[in-house]
């Protein structure tokens, strides 16, 4: 088992890492929308959000050995799953042909206000 790090997305802000690769896979810890040079918090707009989470899983992919186009399963935690819309367009646009399982969770509060949260499951060269 190899602990993933990397400066380019959000360093932990509790007991866990980033990710962890095991076996050929890598599994990425619960991303929200922190811009890992500043670490201020992106709480503007959904899609604001959206971009940042998916920066952040491409930054640790890219650590790990892996890549956008290697992700088997997103988990996606939302504050109002009337926004899946705006999310669901973003989403597409960072996958493009590419469509990994996934799972939407409705949720009612996410930590400091962030409407999304992003999990990721790849596979590593």
């Amino acid at each position: 088992m190899k602990t993933v790090f990397t400066q380019n997305a959000p360093v932990p802000a509790g007991h866990y890492s980033q990710a962890v690769a095991h076996n050929g896979m890598v599994y990425i810890s619960g991303q929200l929308a922190v811009d890992p040079e500043t670490g201020e918090k992106k709480l503007e707009t959904i899609e604001e959000q959206t971009e940042q989470v998916l920066k952040n899983v491409a930054a640790i992919l890219k650590a790990a050995g892996s890549s956008l186009d290697k992700v088997l399963k997103t988990t996606v935690y939302i504050a109002d799953i009337e926004l899946w819309g705006r999310v669901n367009e973003i989403y597409a646009a960072f996958f493009g042909e590419h469509k990994p399982a996934r799972a939407v969770v409705p949720t009612k509060n996410l930590h400091f206000g962030f409407l999304i949260e992003m999990e990721a499951v790849a596979w590593v060269d």
